[in-house]
This record gives C-alpha cells, sequence and structure tokens, in this order.
C-alpha cells in the first residue's frame, strides 16, 4: 500500500499547485494544456495497445465490457458520486451549472488517467504482493501524476483533487487483491489488461481533444474480462497466441 499512499500524496500536492495557479492562466492557456495532455494519452494509449498478443482478446474484452458498464451505468454513478463530492465540497451550497459540470468533468477525467495504465494495475498487485519493483513503478507513477495533475487542476479545478478518492479506492483495492491473488496473474493476463487499458487511453484522449464524448467509465469492465479470457483460454487448452 506504500506505492497507493505515495502517489495520492504527489496527486494531492500537484492538484493544489494547480489549483493556485489556474485562475492565473489565460482560458487559451488553459485548454491548449488539456490538448497537450490529450496528445500524450493518445501517444501512452497506443503504446500500450500494442502489448496484446491477439487482437481477438480486446476485442472481445471491449465488446462485452462495455455492454455491461452501460447496462450498469458505470459513467453515470461516476458522475453523481463526483455530484455529491461537489455539493460536499461545497458545504451544501448549490453550484451554478457551469461550475458544477466543471468539477465533474475534472473528477472523471483525471480519475480514469490516474487509474488506467500498466503502472496502476501492475504496480498495485505487485506492490501488494510486497515485491520493490511494485513500489517502484507505482513511484514513478506518482512523479508523472503529479504534473498532470498540476495542468488538470490548473484547467478543471477542484474536482482534480479529489480524484485521490478514485485512486485510493482502485490502487488500494488492487494493492490488496495482490497480496491474495498476485501470483495467479500470468504475463498473458497481465498484456492483456494493458492493450484493453491502452484502448481506453485512447478513446479517453478522444474526451481531452474535444473530438468525441465516449462514456469511457463504462467501459471499464473490459480490463478484469481481458484476463479473464486469458485464464479461460488457458484452461480450455486453446492456444490464443499462435506462432
Amino acid at each position: 500500500m506504500g506505492g497507493t499512499i505515495l502517489n495520492v500524496i504527489t496527486v494531492l500536492i500537484g492538484s493544489l499547485v494547480g489549483l493556485a495557479i489556474g485562475n492565473r492562466l489565460p482560458q487559451k492557456i488553459q485548454e491548449s494544456v488539456v490538448t497537450g495532455l490529450g496528445l500524450i494519452t493518445l501517444f501512452v494509449g497506443m503504446s500500450n495497445a500494442g502489448k496484446t498478443g491477439n487482437v481477438i482478446v480486446p476485442l472481445l474484452s471491449v465488446a462485452l465490457g462495455v455492454i455491461i458498464g452501460e447496462l450498469l451505468d458505470i459513467q453515470g454513478a461516476l458522475e453523481r458520486f463526483a455530484g455529491w463530492l461537489q455539493s460536499r465540497a461545497s458545504g451544501g451550497s448549490t453550484a451554478d451549472d457551469s461550475g458544477r459540470a466543471r468539477f465533474i468533468t475534472g473528477f472523471v477525467t483525471a480519475s480514469l488517467v490516474f487509474c488506467i495504465g500498466p503502472l496502476t494495475f501492475v504496480g498495485s498487485i505487485q506492490d501488494g504482493m510486497g515485491l520493490a519493483l511494485g513500489f517502484q513503478q507505482l513511484a514513478i507513477k506518482s512523479v508523472l501524476d503529479a504534473f498532470a495533475s498540476m495542468a488538470f487542476a490548473a484547467s478543471f479545478g477542484l474536482g482534480v483533487t479529489f480524484s485521490i478518492v478514485t485512486i485510493i479506492i482502485l490502487q488500494g483495492g488492487l494493492a490488496l487483491l495482490g497480496s491474495v491473488l498476485g501470483e495467479f496473474m500470468s504475463t498473458p493476463m497481465i498484456n492483456e489488461m494493458t492493450g484493453v487499458g491502452g484502448l481506453l487511453l485512447i478513446g479517453l484522449s478522444l474526451v481531452l481533444l474535444d473530438l468525441k464524448k465516449p462514456r469511457m467509465a463504462n467501459f471499464l469492465p473490459a480490463l478484469v474480462i481481458a484476463p479473464l479470457l486469458v485464464a479461460l483460454a488457458g484452461a480450455l487448452g486453446i492456444n490464443i497466441y499462435p506462432l
């Protein structure tokens, strides 16, 4: 859990710095910063997506995952949670629609960016297993997230700071999972999870680049389905990585 605690601290510091300088930046600079983050997210997503060894796995994972996510309305639940956080943060006072939307966008976007990617899953699971490599990976992620949270908070405001709640829940949960089941996670399972995560980051980059507004939180079940498909194929003796 040490890596998760470090990540929370760096995101908190970065977002507070971003809040302090955000109001001093012209709107066009804030928009350009978000565009830059969108381009970086697109690059990282494409790089991670290439980790898959068989495109059929992410194809099935994304298709099944988004159906489950849409039925559960994960995006809606996350936005309602963000709205509840916003009302608590404002002391129960009613915010204007634009301010509330900005808070929710900042919370949801930052939560997804910080919690989708190989460093999140592999690092958290290995950290939970007590491996030094896991903490090192989360330490690297923490530094990257510190700068990203600074830029996000400068553009989206206070909602980014509250993304630490998502980090605590998700990364903390993965660390606990790693302490129990981490040894059963094979390299192919991790690679396919990474590949699916890359596709989700590409989708998130479309939001940051203001090209499309996909409900990316509804795709999150795909991250669970990918390793399960690999495990199922192995149990059935199916070789999903033909030579």
